[in-house]
């Protein structure tokens, strides 16, 4: 018998992509990301469960519990991302215990990441033919891991950068004002923050059994 493992076990479902951020217009998708947890006994099978499922509504993607927070760990924006979503659909007792565990996942190495996925993007843009919307992103990332390094959690809502990021994403800004916004940004990491060296793995992993065991 086929398995639904979304929406029937899903634990965690929130709104991410521009209407999390506060950035969203007319037309703009509902991006959702989610969190399940498959039955345990599923995994003593020779076909494990999948790490992640998408649909089945439009723009929704969701990761077994254990990939989702393995991603965390690594500091992955968009999973850190989605347990500061200010958009939260749905939350059963467990998606509200992995939701109160957000602290665990950050560190020093998060920084690193939004600056590098940031970088990565930055890299990709041509300034003969810059990609605005692509650009938008880019600057994006650098204020809300700028945030995350100083405050320990990334800026989600970017309501007090709105009117600057949606005239960068209709190309009302020039190249050079771009360099000058991601250049004060990216200085903005140097010795910023007091994040702890490692995330709290032994937290995660204590979840995580007990997560197990009620799945059973």
């Amino acid at each position: 018998m086929e398995v639904a493992y979304v929406p029937d076990h899903l634990v965690l479902s929130v709104v991410v992509g521009s209407r999390a951020y506060g950035l969203e217009g007319d037309g703009s998708d509902v991006d959702r990301r989610g969190v399940f947890v498959a039955p345990t006994r599923l995994f003593w099978r020779l076909d494990k469960p999948p790490a992640h499922v998408e649909g089945p509504l439009p723009e929704q993607f969701s990761w077994e519990v254990e990939r989702f927070c393995g991603l965390a760990l690594a500091a992955n924006p968009t999973v850190l991302e989605c347990l500061w979503s200010p958009i939260v659909e749905r939350a059963t007792p467990v998606g509200e215990e992995l939701l109160a565990l957000r602290d665990a996942f950050v560190s020093a190495r998060a920084g690193r990441t939004f600056a590098g996925y940031a970088d990565d993007q930055f890299r990709r843009l041509d300034p003969e033919r810059p990609r605005w919307k692509q650009a938008m992103h880019m600057i994006r990332l650098l204020l809300s891991g700028l945030h995350l390094v100083r405050h320990g959690e990334p800026l989600v809502r970017m309501d007090a950068h709105r009117d600057r990021l949606l005239a960068l994403r209709r190309g009302e800004l020039s190249w050079e004002e771009v360099l000058r916004w991601r250049s004060a940004l990216v200085a903005g990491f140097d010795g910023a923050g007091t994040l702890p060296a490692e995330p709290g793995r032994e937290r995660v992993e204590e979840f995580l059994a007990r997560t197990r065991e009620a799945a059973l």
